[in-house]
Order: structure tokens, then sequence, then C-alpha cells
């Protein structure tokens, strides 16, 4: 779940607030619909309906909106499951626990940064239009070279920015982690409570380390994909074609699997492709639908205004139920990945 990049989006007013994790901030909202402030909550836990309600003070695109929600719904759905866990006893040494707070806590550190990017082109949208830069000068430039070469077809061009934007958000996770890491070295420099405090964070810090680690080969990894894609083109062959599954598909392969697990895995990959260009298909729709709406507000008729307000809102919702299924599917896919890899290299 990539929680972080949208979440990261939402401004610091939030951010005092997310540093708790806490009982309060952790307990569960009434099941009813509506606070009794007469507001209509939205999750159940009351640190992500914060962040929710934050984020619709905010003009974030209907699509950028729509992810967040599937994101704050896989977080919620993650939180309520370690609840039952901690119950039954089930997670005795916190490594849960340290992983929901680096979900939500730990990759929220780039706010600030990217609140400005936001302050200044808050109505663009999260696919980079034909035109705009991808924030990175390699990027840029191996942009340039493709989008002048001729090679492509208009839907190869498409699908090669997807890859880009993927990358590009990969960059920025990087990022964010490496500010992570920052944050938690000056705070294993500081004096803790306890010595078990102090191994604890230790631990975490470790973990970071490991993981920025990958994330650089795996940036690494992609660019190097993305440089042979412009200099040599789309290959028939290709098993898949959204940059996500491709991830996947890759990181399966590094994962020591066995042949039949690996072809298991690529018809599962198969469906769930289909599954990411559903999603990328009512996204479009959803876009939109709210610049249509946007239009007839402009014209002023109530009754054209309420019948495409609600065509809007029918969309939004199916994207954001779309979005939650197959975000939750995707990482699903990859606990599979690790955890298959991970049995493999104990034996």
């Amino acid at each position: 779940m990539k929680l972080g990049y949208f979440m990261s989006l939402i401004c610091l007013g939030v951010g005092t607030m997310a540093g708790k994790y806490s009982r309060e901030e952790n307990e569960h909202k009434p099941s009813s619909s509506s606070s009794s402030d007469g507001k209509t909550v939205e999750f159940r836990i009351a640190k992500l309906n914060q962040v929710w309600e934050k984020a619709q003070r905010m003009q974030l695109t209907p699509v950028k909106q729509a992810e967040l929600h599937s994101d704050l719904k896989i977080q919620e759905k993650d939180e309520l499951q370690w609840k039952k866990l901690k119950v039954e006893g089930l997670d005795e040494n916190g490594e849960k626990e340290a992983q929901l707070r680096r979900n939500f806590n730990g990759d929220t550190y780039g706010r600030k940064r990217d609140t400005r990017t936001m302050e200044s082109n808050s109505l663009k949208d999260h696919d980079t239009i034909e035109g705009d830069g991808f924030d990175d000068p390699r990027l840029d430039k191996l942009w340039n070279k493709v989008h002048s070469s001729g090679k492509f077809s208009s839907d190869e061009l498409l699908s090669l920015k997807r890859e880009f934007q993927h990358h590009k958000d990969k960059i920025h996770e990087y990022n964010i982690l490496i500010d992570t890491v920052s944050r938690t070295e000056g705070e294993c420099s500081q004096n803790v409570i306890s010595p078990l405090e102090g191994d604890a964070k230790e631990h975490v810090l470790h973990q970071k380390h490991t993981e920025l680690k990958q994330k650089m080969r795996d940036l690494n990894q992609g660019f190097e994909r993305l440089r042979k894609i412009s200099h040599e083109g789309f290959t028939e062959d290709s098993e898949f074609r959204e940059p996500r599954v491709i991830e996947l598909w890759e990181a399966a392969k590094r994962a020591n699997l066995t042949q039949d697990e690996l072809d298991s895995l690529k018809e599962e990959l198969h469906h769930f492709e289909t599954k990411v260009e559903k999603h990328n298909h009512y996204q479009e729709q959803l876009d939109l639908s709210h610049q249509k709406l946007r239009h007839v507000e402009s014209l002023g008729d109530e009754e054209h205004i309420q019948r495409n307000q609600e065509k809007y809102n029918t969309l939004a919702e199916k994207t954001r139920e779309i979005g939650y299924k197959m975000k939750k599917h995707m990482q699903d896919l990859n606990n599979k990945i690790s955890q298959r890899g991970l049995q493999h290299n104990e034996l």
C-alpha cells in the first residue's frame, strides 16, 4: 500500500496528530454514520477521519481524493485486524504495530514539502499532461527523447508515460523514506526512557536502512527498464503492460520461487492487471464526469446540475470501491511474494 504518497499531500495541520499512536487517537468511532455534531463519519478510527476531513478541505483532484480514500480504507482494515491480534496476544513483539505506525506516521514526514507543491499546482492531476516534467532531470531528459523519437504509437506513449509517472512516485517515496530515516536517527541519538525503547528504535532504524537499500535497487532497476524500452521499444513478448504489475512480476522473479509457483503467480497477475486497467478506466471517467459537472455548474441550470452531481457521486463511489479492491489485491500479492521468497531462502 502506498499510503505515504497521498498522505504526504495533507497539510501539517494533521501532523501533530500523526505522531500520537495512542488509544485516544485509535479508538473506534460510533457505528452510526454521523458524529455527535451531525457530520458524516467516513471511517471508524478517529485519526483517519481527521486526515480525510483535512483532505476534503484541500483542492485535491477527484482521482487523488478517490485514491486517498482507498488507501485509508486499507489502513483502517489493517488497524482493526491488528486490534484483534493484540487482544489475542499475537503481536507480543509489537512488529505489526510498528508496521502500522510506519504506514501511517513515518511516511507522512514528507507532508510539508509536498504541501508546497500542492499549493502551487493544486489542480494538476496525478498523471502528467504533455509539457509537464517529472521533477527528475534523468526522467525529463529520457522522456523528451521518447516523445521526439517518433518510434512509439499514441497508445504506447500513454502506457510509457504511466511507467514514467510510476517511477516518479517511487522516487518520491524514496525521498520521504530518507527524511524518515534522518528523523529516526535523530531520535535514537537522544536520551531514551529505557534500554528496551532504545532497542526498539534501533530495530526500526535498521529496518528502514534495509528498506532504503531495496528501494534504491528498485529505482536503479526501474530506470534501467525505462531506458531500455526508450531505446528498443516495447517487445512483443512483454508479459505485462501496467507498471505496478510489471514491478510485482520482477519482484517475483527475484524471489527464488519455483517454476510452478511463478506460473501460478503469472496467471494471478494477469487477472490483477485486468483490475488495474478497470481502475484506470474508472479514474478517467471520474475525471471527465468532474469536468462536465464544473461546466454544467457554470451554466447555472439547477436541474442539470443535480442530475450531473448524482452521476458524479455514483461514479466517485464506484471508483473508490474498485480502487480499494485493486489495492487490497496488490497488498495480498506483495505479501505472497515476500513470504514465499522468505520461505525459500530459509530452506
